[in-house]
């Protein structure tokens, strides 16, 4: 890579139970056609430091970082990774789902074209284990979103968002700006959206962007991801840390 490629950063946390889905992610990853003049680069991070990625990468892509940490859940291994990232936009991509064509094109092209969106997210296909995929029927016009309507939205909706955290794309600095990804054993990313739509313009494109794989093993679906308590603590915090930023500003 020369010094005149741009970038897009690539964020891939994994724990053991998703690390087999880890090919289909970099095939999908692999597989983007980006505009002329960029590039992306992808930081695997290992949540914990069992030796997971060795042999599960391809060592002949050099444009792929791996690394790993202290086990504190994706969001404490994708900050981590964030160390490492040199591209301008940091897209997030989870090591069990899979990238449709062309999504990243789509990304760059929102957020060079509109110098006032901070990050940008896109329709996802929810990737069936018979491989078939099925969508929600709820998702915004394509278009901006305006700055705190995704909090609105998500009070209003028993905390459910109305953009998937699993397609963020979002301006490095905004990123840094804003600590990454929240302190907490999930949600993380749900926390980080809220955040980021608090202070800045986001933009939602209807074509899909994500195949968002759902199996037995995800993390959102055991029951400790829904237990009372620690649920209601985080959406209290996620809630609380975006009035403390509207607050902020003017």
């Amino acid at each position: 890579m020369d010094n005149l490629t741009r970038l897009v950063s690539v964020i891939t946390p994994v724990h053991w139970p998703s690390v087999g889905y880890l090919a289909d992610a970099y095939e999908s990853l692999a597989g983007q056609e980006l505009p002329d003049g960029w590039d992306w680069q992808w930081l695997v991070q290992e949540d914990g430091q069992d030796g997971l990625l060795i042999d599960r990468l391809p060592d002949a892509d050099p444009r792929i970082s791996a690394g790993s940490g202290r086990p504190g859940g994706p969001g404490v291994a994708r900050t981590l990774a964030l160390a490492r990232a040199e591209g301008e936009f940091v897209k997030v991509l989870d090591a069990d789902d899979q990238l449709t064509p062309g999504a990243l094109a789509r990304d760059i092209a929102v957020l060079t074209d509109n110098p006032q969106v901070g990050w940008t997210t896109s329709r996802v296909l929810d990737l069936l284990p018979d491989g078939t995929t099925h969508s929600w029927d709820m998702d915004p016009p394509d278009g901006p979103i305006g700055r705190g309507a995704v909090l609105a939205f998500w009070k209003a909706n028993d905390y459910r968002a109305p953009v998937h955290p699993a397609t963020l794309c979002m301006r490095r600095d905004l990123l840094l700006a804003l600590g990454g990804w929240m302190a907490l054993p999930a949600s993380e990313d749900t926390g980080l959206l809220l955040a980021a739509s608090t202070v800045s313009e986001g933009y939602f494109t209807a074509e899909p962007g994500l195949l968002y794989r759902k199996w037995p093993g995800q993390m959102t679906g055991q029951a400790t991801h829904r237990e009372p308590t620690e649920h209601a603590a985080r959406m209290r915090i996620i809630e609380a840390r975006a009035h403390a930023l509207g607050s902020l500003l003017p």
